[in-house]
């Protein structure tokens, strides 16, 4: 086990940054004149921008940590989730993000008004405020926690994650989402480097591929695992994971929200893919340094300390600080990016719908004093968070019980017409109701068994008939619910011709094939 401490020269860079991140939000905050400018950059964001910040809020402290651990004690089967990102990213450019660009929406249970009622977008908001505190932002900071308890065993938890909560509040508080945007990028970029020259210090440590397979069980470098595997069962794979992607990458606000800032469909749709891209660099760079750490660590009392341990092991001084700071940027990246989007659903869609008449300067105030308030109940749940064993489970396993009927009325509201309010309704109340009897049967009673992959399209089947039982049943929705909010033939075909002529770069239909291509050619090679 190496020596967590830092030199002086660490320490530094890594407080430079903070101080460059927390500049970076105030020189934004001069710029915002309106709600838009404040909540969706001015809807002015191109691809690259918006790519990277996907990437960063995904690949943020909690998938670092999460993948090199789960790889470390299951194998490099949890590079399905990343994969299948690509995949979903896909989907999401074709069939979803240009009825949200076209809607002018801020938050996307403001679309499931549009397309369903007011009902739908308070169950669907107050959702994702409660996914946002609970999983994402208090994931980041447990996270981040962690690896300064290493580095300060000294001090509590609940102080350091207290700092860091504070740090990344205060450039999110003043800034919005182009602060957010643009410190993502430059931490895309660390984390990328910093990820890359871990692998290769590792790599050279270990001397070949073939002492990583000799130590390791053939299963575990397998993309394809047994129905009973713990980690990602085949099944799950098929079912369960294309359906916690959907509601992470295309209804999820605080991913979302950077596409819905995109100046038009193009770069909103080029943003998607790159991001899609980027998804499968974590298998070079996060799932296999965790196997390698197979070899150099075999007696890890925790999983979740791979990460942290090959940084500290594996790094010089000087290079340890600006990885330390890559790794405290994709901290303050999810962080900020749920912190934002949590701002923004309180503000739009419950404070300015009861006070219509508040003008932007208003609204932002709320926002500002909304992202403060959620920073600190966050820190407050993150310590908890320990009890729960690998972070990477808890965060799927919070999502597979809480996403399944959001997904289903997303699904039957795209591409069926027929379907309703009243439906959508019922869905979601049965959904609900089995997913916390679920809960409570499989997590607290232990009377069932069924792995979380299994959960989630269990009560996907369940929800799915019911929104359609009920929709049939009841009125048919009105002309406005339906017009410009679904996927049609029609849609496809006018889109064709606004391609027409486009180089291959610049038609996305071209670049999806291309990402199907990369990702399944990943997916065949691990086998």
């Amino acid at each position: 086990m190496p020596e967590f401490s830092l030199h002086s020269i660490d320490l530094t860079v890594v407080a430079l940054y903070a101080v460059f991140v927390v500049y970076l939000g105030f020189h934004f905050a001069k710029k915002h004149e309106t709600a838009e400018d404040y909540f969706l950059a001015g809807r002015s964001m191109t691809w690259p921008l918006i790519g990277f910040s996907l990437f960063a809020s995904n690949i943020s402290s909690t998938t670092l940590v999460g993948l090199a651990g789960e790889a470390y004690s299951t194998g490099i089967s949890v590079f399905n989730y990343e994969w299948m990102a690509a995949i979903v990213l896909v989907f999401f450019a074709i069939f979803v993000l240009p009825f949200y660009l076209r809607s002018k929406i801020f938050t996307i249970p403001e679309f499931l008004e549009k397309r369903y009622d007011g009902k739908i977008r308070t169950f669907f908001s107050a959702l994702t405020l409660f996914l946002n505190i609970v999983v994402d932002t208090a994931g980041s900071l447990y996270a981040g926690g962690l690896l300064m308890k290493l580095v300060f065993p000294a001090i509590p938890m609940w102080q350091t994650i207290a700092v860091m909560a504070f740090v990344a509040g205060i450039y999110t508080i003043a800034g919005g989402l182009a602060a957010v945007i643009y410190t993502d990028m430059v931490q895309a970029i660390l984390l990328i480097i910093g990820s890359i020259i871990i692998t290769v210090v590792a790599f050279t440590k270990i001397g070949s591929w073939s002492t990583v397979t000799e130590i390791t069980p053939p299963e575990m470098l397998s993309l394809i695992r047994p129905l009973d595997d713990p980690g990602v069962p085949w099944l799950g794979l098929l079912t369960g994971v294309p359906l916690l992607g959907f509601y992470f990458w295309c209804t999820n606000q605080f991913m979302t929200q950077r596409v819905l800032s995109a100046k038009d469909e193009n770069h909103g749709r080029l943003g998607a893919l790159f991001a899609g891209f980027l998804k499968m660099l974590p298998l070079f760079i996060m799932v296999l340094p965790g196997t390698m750490a197979r070899v150099l660590y075999p007696d890890l009392p925790k999983a979740d300390l791979v990460f942290p341990t090959l940084m500290f092991d594996m790094l010089p001084v000087g290079v340890l600080g600006i990885v330390i700071a890559g790794f405290a940027a994709a901290l303050m990246s999810q962080i900020d990016s749920t912190l934002n989007s949590a701002s923004t659903l309180v503000t739009m869609d419950f404070v300015h719908k009861r006070r219509p008449d508040w003008d932007s300067k208003k609204l932002m105030w709320v926002g500002r004093i909304v992202t403060a308030v959620f920073m600190i109940l966050a820190a407050v749940w993150a310590p908890y968070i320990e009890n729960f064993g690998s972070l990477f489970k808890y965060l799927q396993k919070v999502l597979s019980y809480a996403v399944p009927p959001v997904v289903a009325i997303f699904i039957v509201g795209l591409f069926w017409k027929r379907a309703n309010a009243q439906g959508a309704l019922a869905s979601i109340v049965t959904g609900v109701f089995a997913g916390a009897t679920l809960f409570i049967m499989n997590e607290i009673t232990g009377s069932v068994d069924i792995h979380f992959l299994y959960i989630a399209p269990i009560l996907f089947v369940i929800s799915v008939p019911v929104h359609i039982f009920v929709s049939l049943l009841t009125s048919p929705p009105p002309a406005e619910k339906t017009e410009g909010l679904i996927w049609t033939k029609a849609f496809y075909k006018a889109e064709s011709k606004t391609l027409e002529g486009l180089t291959w770069y610049q038609n996305y239909r071209t670049l999806s094939v291309i990402l199907l291509v990369i990702a399944f050619v990943l997916f065949a090679f691990w086998w």
